[in-house]
C-alpha cells in the first residue's frame, strides 16, 4: 500500500447542504428555516438555559452560605504517600513536586497522619498535625517546619 492509495472509506464525505441558492434547489428561499419567528432570524434562538420565561431554575433556589475569598488551600501529603523515599532522606517541597506527590504548593505543604510510615525520614513541611509529627517520629524521622 502506497501513500497515494489511501482514500476515505465509502459514506465517510458528505456533500454540504447549499442553502439559499434558489427555490430549485429545494433549500432556498428560506434555506429550510420556516417562516418567520425568533428561531428563523439570523442570531436568532435562546441560549440553553432559557426556559420560556418561567422563572430560571438559578433564581428560583435560594442563596445559601458564604465563600471566603481569603481561604488558604493547602497541598495536602500524608505519611503512607512517604514510603516511596528511600531511608534518611531529606524531602522538602522540591523533592514532593519532583515526586508528582504534589502539583502546585499552594499557600503551603501540610503533612498529615493518613497511614503510616516505617522508614527514618527527615520531613521540610510547612504544616504538619501533631499526630502526623508523632508517626514520623515513632519511625525514627523527624519534621522540620519551614
Amino acid at each position: 500500500m502506497k501513500l497515494d492509495d489511501l482514500s476515505p472509506p465509502r459514506g465517510a464525505k458528505r456533500v454540504p447542504k447549499r442553502l439559499g441558492r434558489g427555490t430549485g434547489s429545494g433549500l432556498g428561499k428560506t434555506a429550510g428555516r420556516g417562516t418567520k419567528g425568533q428561531k428563523s432570524r439570523s442570531g436568532g434562538g435562546t441560549p440553553p438555559w432559557f426556559e420560556g420565561g418561567q422563572m430560571p431554575l438559578q433564581r428560583r433556589v435560594p442563596k445559601r452560605g458564604f465563600t471566603n475569598i481569603f481561604k488558604k488551600h493547602y497541598a495536602v501529603v500524608n505519611l503512607r504517600d512517604l514510603e516511596r523515599f528511600p531511608p534518611d532522606s531529606e524531602i522538602g517541597p522540591e523533592a514532593f513536586l519532583k515526586s508528582g506527590l504534589v502539583k502546585k504548593l499552594r499557600a503551603g505543604i501540610k503533612l498529615l497522619a493518613k497511614g503510616t510510615l516505617t522508614r527514618p525520614l527527615t520531613i521540610r513541611v510547612h504544616f504538619a498535625s501533631a499526630s502526623a509529627v508523632r508517626g514520623v517520629e515513632a519511625a525514627g524521622g523527624r519534621v522540620e517546619l519551614i
